[in-house]
């Protein structure tokens, strides 16, 4: 397949694009005017002028059967200002109106778009078994998500198959939340977050990426993909997983009120939010998971 990119050069895209090429697939990264990204694709991709401002789009998109929208600001890069949420939603749901509107105009569009969302999705849950047909929450990252995936489904009418997968918490060695995560750990003062009792839904990069694959190759996956692995953990569970895998005690809670002092509303949705959500569209179409079970995903993962 020919696949466009946006967000190629990020902590999803990079693993994405290098697994798609060792596939035999052509990638095609959209590259903004002025934009910074080196030009790393190699003999299997090349680069496509794209202008989210405008709209345009450079030609070597023509002839395109796939694209994977993955762009957006880091969520988790600096705090929550008013400047920073604007900045938040314009790098999501406005590049991705802008995208849709791009593919409305080619002669010959692509099969299918996979565009990125998250679990935030669904707010603050408590332990409320979250599938695709939940309902939405009601905080700044629902509706994120729900512009987001709106704009996502815009392709539809144009005959473009769209699955918008939410994303739960990555994890992977470099990159992502869990080198964070372990840091504390690695210094003896590693601890849970606030009670412990939020859940986490969480999925190896790997399995990301196969999901993804899984995805553009299966005409049978549309609509909301919950992008989790099948067993989420209370965050007390995976601190201790965590600390066992890394050899450490886990001694030294994070208090609520401390993290709230640091980052605000962030720290409410970030680590103090609780999604229980399952995969329950994968499992229906049969996707399987390399690392289904947390243990052994990070075992695998520091070994």
């Amino acid at each position: 397949m020919k696949i466009l990119m946006t967000g190629s050069t990020g902590f999803i895209g990079t693993a994405l694009c290098q697994d798609l090429q060792r596939a035999g697939h052509t990638l095609c990264r959209l590259v903004r005017p002025g934009s910074a990204a080196e030009k790393t694709m190699g003999a299997d991709g090349f680069d496509v002028n794209w202008n989210p401002a405008t709209g345009e789009l450079g030609g070597a998109a023509v002839g395109a059967d796939a694209v994977v929208n993955l762009a957006g600001a880091s969520i988790a890069r600096g705090r929550w200002t008013t400047e920073r949420k604007k900045l938040l939603l314009a790098s999501r749901v406005d590049t991705t109106r802008a995208l849709v509107q791009a593919l409305s105009k080619m002669a010959a569009r692509p099969r299918v778009l996979v565009s990125a969302s998250g679990i935030g999705y669904y707010g603050n849950c408590g332990d409320q078994v979250l599938t695709e047909d939940s309902p939405h929450g009601q905080d700044f990252l629902s509706r994120l998500g729900q512009e987001w995936e709106g704009e996502a489904a815009k392709a539809e009418p144009l005959g473009i198959r769209v699955v918008r997968a939410r994303f739960g918490v990555i994890l992977a060695r470099h990159g992502g939340a869990l080198p964070q995560m372990a840091f504390p750990f690695l210094w003896g003062l590693g601890g849970k977050i606030a009670s412990g009792e939020q859940w986490m839904s969480w999925i190896t990069l790997q399995d990301v990426v196969g999901v993804v694959r899984f995805a553009l190759e299966n005409g049978a996956v549309r609509g909301p993909l919950n992008v989790v692995s099948p067993q989420p953990v209370r965050n007390a569970e995976f601190t201790r997983v965590l600390a066992k895998t890394l050899h450490r005690p886990a001694l030294f809670p994070a208090p609520a009120f401390a993290l709230r002092l640091l980052l605000g509303g962030m720290a409410d949705e970030l680590l103090l939010s609780s999604q229980r959500a399952l995969p329950a569209q994968l499992e229906k179409l049969g996707y399987r998971f390399v690392h289904p079970e947390l243990p052994a995903a990070l075992a695998c993962l520091f070994s």
